[in-house]
């Protein structure tokens, strides 16, 4: 009979695939979520890092103009392979009022220049500011890139120093009859789940609730598949819960590697919190935008995987070609096995060259407490 405990470790080893080519990594995935934090790399290079052999933290970024990925609105904004970025596409058109106008104008010049920078489009029409998400002031022309990007009519060709370059994209055609939209929908759904699963029956439904933002055209039918896919991937009840996983894929026996990996706030294995306290039995929280005298984990605590179970966090900096890392527990204290010191050790090394940092990496093994429940 299946247990937690093989769940547990189905959720690790089907993440955390042998590391492989950047483009085999991406295709597995599906969708890698990006973050503009960079404490003491973004999310995006974390997310990779022990999935691709020698990955280095910006290699996405400098390779991106090679990959077949794209920039992208998914469930959150991030990088899809060209498969994931066909299926949400062609969303529904700007609304009808004066911007189609300008957005008319914007993309001719787009198309008529090949690639832009925002300040070069923004000086060509000096559209003035509007108020962005964040409730900040941020260039009219950049927002309207933006939305045009979110709408298909551009697509991102690159960065410069982290500013997105833009280019026109081509013109699809749009998706007619019910049925080829169930069958997209169908797969946007089982995209999400083999990047996140096994998901319990609640998470299932938030995460395909999400897929408002990558079909907002198709809102209406994201209720209908999500009752499709609860009767078409596998399932099961374990510890009071039904879990949902990609259909055909079996549980299997063993035991997880003697292996401690660091993760992203953001890794696929974190990432859902309600999934995460299920499986480990305390509460992680992302808290770079909780008030310093309220935080128990660290500005950007990373989740701290040893084995199968993730038993705390590490908060990492690096600073003058050296690497310093922090260390806080659940249970208070490290585990005394020798495996463990020894694995930590190398997992340090391998974020050392990640970072490009020089020397040794300084770790300080503080025992921070934190409720399993906290």
């Amino acid at each position: 009979m299946t247990s937690l405990d093989d769940l547990r470790r189905f959720a690790v080893t089907r993440s955390l695939f042998p590391p492989t080519t950047l483009t085999r990594a991406i295709e597995a995935l599906g969708f890698v979520q990006a973050d503009p934090i960079r404490a003491p790399a973004r999310a995006q290079d974390l997310t990779l890092r022990p999935r691709v052999k020698g990955y280095r933290a910006g290699d996405l970024e400098r390779q991106y103009p090679r990959l077949p990925i794209e920039e992208d609105f998914f469930i959150n904004s991030g990088f899809v392979t060209r498969r994931l970025h066909g299926l949400m596409h062609p969303r529904s058109g700007l609304s009808p009022n004066a911007a189609n106008k300008r957005a008319a104008a914007l993309l001719a010049f787009v198309r008529d220049q090949g690639v832009v920078h925002p300040r070069d489009v923004d000086a060509h029409f000096a559209h003035g500011r509007v108020t962005n998400y964040w409730g900040g002031s941020s260039s009219a022309t950049t927002h309207m890139l933006e939305l045009m990007h979110y709408k298909g009519l551009l697509r991102v060709a690159g960065r410069d120093t982290g500013i997105r370059l833009y280019s026109a994209r081509e013109t699809v055609d749009g998706v007619s009859g019910a049925a080829a939209r169930r069958a997209r929908l169908d797969a946007l759904v089982d995209i999400v789940v083999n990047k996140y699963a096994p998901l319990p029956a609640t998470s299932l439904s938030h995460v395909i609730a999400r897929l408002r933002y990558a079909v907002p055209h198709w809102q209406a039918e994201v209720k209908s598949a999500h009752a499709r896919a609860r009767h078409r991937l596998s399932h099961a009840v374990i510890g009071g819960h039904t879990w949902y996983w990609p259909t055909g894929e079996v549980i299997p026996d063993g035991d997880a590697s003697d292996t401690v990996r660091l993760l992203a706030p953001f890794d696929p294995v974190v990432w859902d919190r309600r999934r995460f306290e299920l499986l480990w039995n305390w509460a992680y929280r992302f808290e770079a935008y909780t008030p310093e005298p309220k935080r128990k984990l660290g500005y950007y605590a990373l989740p701290l995987l040893w084995r199968d179970q993730v038993i705390g966090w590490a908060n990492v900096s690096a600073r003058d070609g050296k690497m310093n890392a922090t260390f806080g527990y659940v249970s208070g204290k490290p585990p005394r096995e020798r495996a463990f010191k020894r694995e930590l050790d190398a997992e340090l090394e391998r974020f050392r060259t990640f970072l490009g940092q020089k020397g040794t990496p300084k770790g300080d093994l503080a025992n921070v407490r934190v409720s399993p429940r906290g």
